[in-house]
């Protein structure tokens, strides 16, 4: 488990105090294609790499499962340009918009979610 003090970051603290973070000071993040509104996958930040997709034009996450900072496409060049970054009413998620480059998904696959389908009821609108 991650700790949870806040480590130093150069995140804008107007925009750090609008985050609602998770016990392990991250904020969902969730990547979408900016021309086709094509969600691609989802990721986790905290205030460092918000504050490094916000400056660099390049989405950085925070790996819970390595413990660091990673950003997309520096070892398989499937890179995410950042196209706008909006958060939700809540300040507990977070909208990227890119341009992905290549797959989005480590499987191979053009979004995490290909292939991934749930049976689930449909709802319908009443007449």
């Amino acid at each position: 488990m991650r700790q949870v003090s806040t480590p130093i970051s150069s995140l804008d603290p107007a925009v750090a105090a609008q985050l609602k973070r998770d016990s392990d000071g991250l904020v969902c993040a969730v990547v979408q294609q900016f021309d086709s509104a094509e969600v691609l996958m989802v990721g986790w930040m905290d205030d460092e790499a918000l504050h490094r997709t916000l400056t660099s034009g390049r989405v950085t996450f925070w790996s819970r499962s390595r413990e660091e900072y990673w950003r997309k496409g520096d070892t398989s060049g499937h890179a995410q340009l950042v196209k706008g970054v909006a958060l939700d009413c809540d300040g507990d998620a977070l909208l990227i918009r890119v341009d992905q480059v290549g797959v989005a998904c480590h499987t191979g696959s053009r979004t995490c979610f290909d292939g991934r389908e749930l049976r689930a009821q449909e709802g319908h609108r009443d007449a």
